[in-house]
């Protein structure tokens, strides 16, 4: 991506948000406390708009935060101890092996100007204002923008209430009904639904009637516009006038928008058929989005005939009860949380939310364990992401399994299974909690189930740098596996001891135990633990310095994981041998290594890409490409960050790295390394990948025909002032900004321009301006 685009689409907004009507007085508002407050609040009950609203503020805010605006969506998140993590997750992080997220998102978020909009709050609201509060006192450029039904209540923020839509007055005129925000709202959905729909003489007055009936609440206005597939507006508003009356004779005591809110969702569920009424309630046990294999399983049954259940689903999408996703070449379904929580009261009423719970349960169990047993495959990467994409609804199969009575079991299964891509994604600390909590659960559970969860608990924990913890989880996995008797089970344990000895630095164990792990291993035939056992030698003799063994096991590795055509650990395996060839052999270690990028693009899996990165930057300089060597260590800097790791796996690695970018300053200069190492530190994940495979070799040469054009305004602005002979300090002065913040503008733009000094863009703004 050229420079002169990057900075429009840092951040993980939506590329077309929301269509937004109305506002303008709450957008302005809301846009005045973001320009003085770090942290701004907008609240509001369900369905008044707070999401649209902080989209739109956020879209509109894009350019005064240089490092991204990031969303980050709590609506599908159950347990408040996740919420760093969904954090970190949203940023693109990956967990450290010494840091919690809390650490984490502090180191990266304090060196930034950043814009987090934190979405849908309020069921989680003491663990945001904690985590939001930390990240406050110690990121000095950070801004928050929440939506929540109440406020955060901490020191510093600015709270704004998100009001309905306006409404026309009982004798609207023309011109009224024009600029009434809520029946702008309607026309707008109604034309959508119907298309070829318009305001009418003959209309318009129940259009203004339904739209202050419903308070002039986006939702029901929008539930209430679809139904003009199949009525009139004035037989809406007869309808919605009885429904209205009928609520508010049952709860005089709810405030009149939730009367409102309540009503139009009663009245949505009355025009619906049975069957549909049905569905409805039994697809609210979906923790997120839900694909049509998953509704089957879950769902169908009684009086949803199975070979009816797509019909149904289809016309649930069309009464705006489901939303329609596109998921790649599948299709996904989504409901509105407020519609989700209707839908579980009427669970609840029919007595079917704990078989629900049940079956969902057990079909995502059903999911996660076939998917396990493909795991080692060519399926590998389709399994990644849709299991990535199912990560709420097997959170609320664990969460289930937790609270009921003989769910331990259940629960372990699922956390087991689970495991290769807790470890693969990155997600260590998530991993570790739902095993440590099925592990902590009462109940009476196989014991080859508990070894598995000790095992796999041991090596998140290991790789987390905690090995008190793990030496714990090892030795209860060992006591109970030698009472078993069985050597498959005591070779599991023997694989997680040995890579927790490698952690802690006691190589001979680590070479004795997954030797004998190997041997059990390799008798039973099972490729994913041999690649891992082959993988776990080749490190430990890599650091006993016996090169060639460590070789002979990560050619072995490859070989398996070749023959089986999977991903994650022929990458890891292709760059490890890269890694052990860099010096010897760097053009055979290049080809590997790209090989290695490859394969880690495909799987999505970052810490191999960085660590490919890493070692295409060694090989870089030791072949005489010293910017391109710079380039890419600044791309691996930023990569490393990313998957939270300080980018030394091993003491090694660490002087390898140190001995590279020494060489690679002295041949560039102290200047040139900067400017280009800042120029690579800036490329997106794809960017660097593309660059380091060839793809696109650009960057090479930094500053593109249209070096103006690469700067934002503020840039442009900075470098004028540059140009002038001010000082950072004078910068921040003449802009009022703080100082920091003016030094990092100035090494943006040169930078972006490829100069080492800022007499250079002193002369570029010279020749700009008379050219």
């Amino acid at each position: 991506m050229p420079p002169a685009t990057r900075a429009k689409v840092i951040g993980n907004l939506p590329i077309e948000p929301t269509s937004f009507v109305g506002r303008r007085p709450e957008l302005a508002e809301a846009k005045r406390l973001l320009s003085v407050a770090r942290l701004v609040t907008l609240t509001g009950i369900g369905g008044v708009g707070k999401t649209r609203l902080a989209l739109r503020v956020a879209e509109d805010s894009r350019r005064a935060f240089e490092d991204g605006v990031w969303l980050v969506e709590f609506g599908e998140l159950q347990d408040e101890a996740l919420v760093p993590d969904t954090v970190a997750t949203a940023l693109g992080l990956r967990e450290h092996p010494a840091h919690p997220p809390l650490v984490l998102l502090t180191e990266y978020l304090a060196t930034r100007t950043l814009l987090l909009v934190l979405d849908n709050c309020e069921h989680l609201i003491d663990a945001v204002a904690k985590l939001t509060d930390s990240l406050l006192r110690s990121c000095p450029d950070l801004r928050i923008l929440a939506t929540s039904r109440e406020p955060l209540v901490i020191g510093g923020e600015a709270v704004l209430r998100v009001p309905a839509l306006t409404v026309p007055d009982a004798t609207p005129t023309p011109q009224a009904l024009a600029g009434s925000e809520a029946v702008t709202l309607f026309v707008e959905r109604a034309a959508a639904a119907l298309p070829g729909f318009a305001l009418t003489e003959e209309n318009l007055e129940a259009v203004a009637q339904i739209c202050r009936q419903l308070d002039g609440l986006p939702l029901p206005i929008e539930l209430a516009a679809v139904r003009l597939r199949a009525m009139t507006a004035e037989q809406i508003l007869d309808r919605l006038t009885d429904r209205y009356r009928l609520l508010t004779t049952g709860n005089r005591g709810a405030p009149t928008r939730l009367q409102s809110l309540q009503m139009s969702i009663d009245w949505s569920h009355e025009l619906c058929t049975e069957t549909e009424q049905v569905l409805w309630r039994r697809l609210s046990v979906f923790a997120g989005s839900f694909g049509l294999d998953a509704a089957e399983g879950v769902c169908a049954g009684g009086m949803v005939d199975p070979r009816d259940l797509l019909d149904v689903l289809a016309s649930l999408v069309d009464k705006s009860i489901l939303i329609r996703e596109e998921a790649g070449a599948a299709v996904r379904y989504r409901m509105l949380e407020t519609l989700r929580e209707y839908g579980r009261e009427k669970l609840h009423e029919a007595d079917e939310f704990d078989d629900l719970l049940r079956r969902n349960r057990d079909w995502y169990e059903g999911l996660v364990l076939g998917a396990r047993s493909e795991w080692i495959g060519p399926r590998q990467p389709d399994l990644m992401v849709r299991i990535a994409r199912e990560q709420p609804n097997l959170r609320e199969a664990m969460q289930f399994s937790a609270t009921e009575p003989g769910g331990a079991d259940h629960a372990l299964r699922i956390a087991i299974a689970l495991f290769p891509f807790w470890l693969s994604r990155g997600l260590l600390s998530e991993g570790r909690y739902w095993l440590d909590r099925a592990l902590g659960l009462p109940g009476e559970v196989p014991t080859a189930h508990r070894i598995k969860a000790l095992c796999a608990d041991c090596l998140l924990t290991s790789n987390q740098g905690d090995i008190a913890a793990g030496t714990a989880q090892a030795e209860e996995a060992l006591q109970l596996a030698d009472d078993l008797g069985d050597p498959g089970t005591r070779a599991l344990v023997m694989h997680a001891a040995g890579y927790l000895a490698a952690f802690s630095g006691d190589l001979p164990r680590a070479v004795a135990c997954l030797e004998e792990a190997l041997e059990v291993f390799r008798t039973q035939g099972n490729p994913i633990r041999q690649i891992s056992t082959l993988l776990g030698l080749a490190v430990a003799y890599g650091l006993l310095d016996d090169a060639a063994r460590a070789i002979e096991y990560q050619e072995q590795a490859l070989a398996i994981s070749e023959a089986t055509g999977e991903f994650v650990y022929r990458a890891y395996a292709v760059c490890a041998l890269g890694l052990a060839l860099w010096k010897t052999d760097p053009q055979r270690a290049d080809g590997l290594l790209e090989k290695g990028l490859r394969l880690s693009r495909e799987a999505d899996d970052m810490l191999a890409t960085a660590m490919c990165v890493e070692a295409k930057a060694w090989t870089a300089i030791v072949t005489d490409r010293a910017r391109r060597a710079a380039l890419l260590f600044g791309a691996a800097r930023t990569m490393w960050q990313r998957v939270g790791s300080p980018g030394a796996v091993v003491p090694k690695l660490e002087s390898y790295h140190e001995e590279c970018e020494r060489r690679t300053r002295r041949a560039l200069g102290e200047q040139a390394f900067e400017s280009a190492f800042r120029s690579g530190e800036r490329w997106t994940a794809q960017e660097t990948i593309a660059f380091a495979l060839g793809e696109d070799l650009g960057e090479e040469n930094p500053q593109p025909a249209g070096a103006a054009t690469a700067l934002t305004p503020r840039e442009l602005q900075v470098a004028e002032l540059v140009a002038q002979g001010l000082t950072n300090k004078a910068i921040a002065a003449k802009l009022v900004i703080a100082q920091r913040t003016a030094q990092g503008h100035v090494e943006h733009v040169l930078a972006k321009l490829g100069f080492n000094s800022r007499t250079q863009i002193a002369a570029w703004v010279v020749e700009r301006q008379s050219g």
